[in-house]
């Protein structure tokens, strides 16, 4: 710190700033032990567990209580999917991965359930529970005293997005199985967004990161997270050949090994085969396999939820393929080049972006994530040598 008072320049202090978050995201998931619970939700109990009474946070699982609670509110009609919930400055604050609305603006409450399934967003959580309950502290009571109701015995919330709190926020393999149960059985219809792979909001698409969702057949969500204190925590559902089972991993050293260790572990507990390397069913696209090393530059989806540094934000740079009259020929272009773009850089991330030329609406097809030009400069050369146009773009 003293060299950076001596007047070294901005860009000195952003290297070691992300170098410093970076040793944080990976030394920080050690710190929680890996433990996992299985139910069978047709036979009512769990059929296997390693550590599930275990006490550990529970990340953006939490979410799912903030869900629940807010599923609730609109059954008994105190809230309406399209009701507007004003952002407060703390729910703006939050830190990533959120929806980046500005204090005193406004989403609806779709928009926030959205948020919150699809890409975990901390702002649209806090706005959620500041609107129904008065103040996070006041939600997360709520959402303790739910837990205590639907036999959660050894969970304690205190606030809606699942931010680490000291230690005073924690939970089990085994409690957030029986919430999972809860939301499945409470609410069948809501649950089905648990599904989606993404959503648009403003004007971008924002994708999901649930990866197990998407090569394994039969699973159907429910919800990721990650705080340095948690580890990489995952909760999943299988609905397969007549097997219904809720899964829960809770300290995963990488996103990788979590989402491998569920797959082995659903495998073993429909099928009865115990593996090594999990059994997936290919019937739905696979996504681009992560790298094997997950650093934080190329993961803006980790929820970093402590250690004092905030995922450092990507640069503006994106590219551009085309612009196209309708978002269905957007995003199959977008799927189409996709692979294309991963194969130099594996953090792209596809969006759709609307604009209006001479009184017609025209869909941008971008991708985003490079951390700097040269990255985005690569990526647009491989298009270009498979005859597809492509520009470099930098964003504000």
């Amino acid at each position: 710190m003293q060299a950076f008072r001596a007047g070294r320049g901005v860009r000195n202090f952003l290297a070691a700033l992300f170098a410093a978050g970076s040793i944080v995201l990976g030394a920080g998931a050690a710190l929680a032990e890996t433990s996992w619970a299985v139910f069978d939700v047709d036979s009512g109990v769990f059929v296997g567990e390693d550590g599930g009474s275990r006490i550990q946070p529970p990340a953006s699982l939490a979410k799912m209580m903030t869900l629940y609670i807010t599923f609730e509110a609109i059954r008994d009609g105190r809230l309406r999917w399209e009701d507007r919930v004003t952002v407060s400055r703390n729910a703006s604050i939050k830190i990533p991965t959120k929806l980046w609305v500005k204090p005193g603006d406004t989403i609806s409450v779709r928009e926030a359930v959205d948020g919150m399934i699809v890409v975990s967003a901390n702002d649209a959580a806090a706005a959620i529970g500041e609107h129904l309950a008065g103040s996070e502290v006041q939600f997360g009571r709520l959402m303790t005293q739910r837990a205590r109701q639907i036999g959660m015995k050894d969970t304690a919330f205190t606030n809606p997005s699942g931010l680490t709190d000291g230690l005073k926020q924690t939970t089990t393999a085994r409690d957030m199985a029986l919430l999972g149960l809860a939301l499945q059985r409470d609410f069948p219809k809501e649950y089905r967004l648990f599904a989606q792979p993404s959503f648009v909001f403003r004007g971008k698409l924002r994708s999901g990161h649930n990866n197990l969702m998407y090569r394994y057949g039969g699973v159907d969500g429910i919800k990721t997270g990650y705080t340095d204190a948690a580890g990489y925590n995952l909760a999943s559902s299988l609905n397969i050949n007549g097997h219904h089972l809720i899964g829960v991993v809770l300290g995963g050293k990488t996103a990788r090994k979590r989402d491998d260790q569920m797959a082995a572990l659903l495998t073993r507990f429909s099928t009865g085969e115990s593996v090594d390397t999990p059994l997936v069913v290919m019937n739905i696209p696979v996504p681009t396999p992560r790298p094997a090393v997950e650093i934080a530059m190329h993961m803006p989806e980790i929820e970093q939820g402590d250690g004092g540094f905030p995922v450092p934000s990507l640069t503006g740079w994106q590219i551009q393929v085309a612009a196209l009259p309708s978002r269905g020929a957007a995003q199959e272009l977008l799927d189409k080049v996709g692979s294309l773009v991963r194969t130099v850089h594996t953090g792209a991330l596809a969006q759709i972006e609307t604009t209006s030329r001479s009184g017609r609406t025209l869909y941008r097809a971008r991708f985003e994530g490079f951390e700097d030009q040269a990255a985005a400069t690569r990526a647009c050369a491989m298009l270009k040598s498979n005859r597809h146009d492509c520009i470099t773009i930098e964003v504000p």
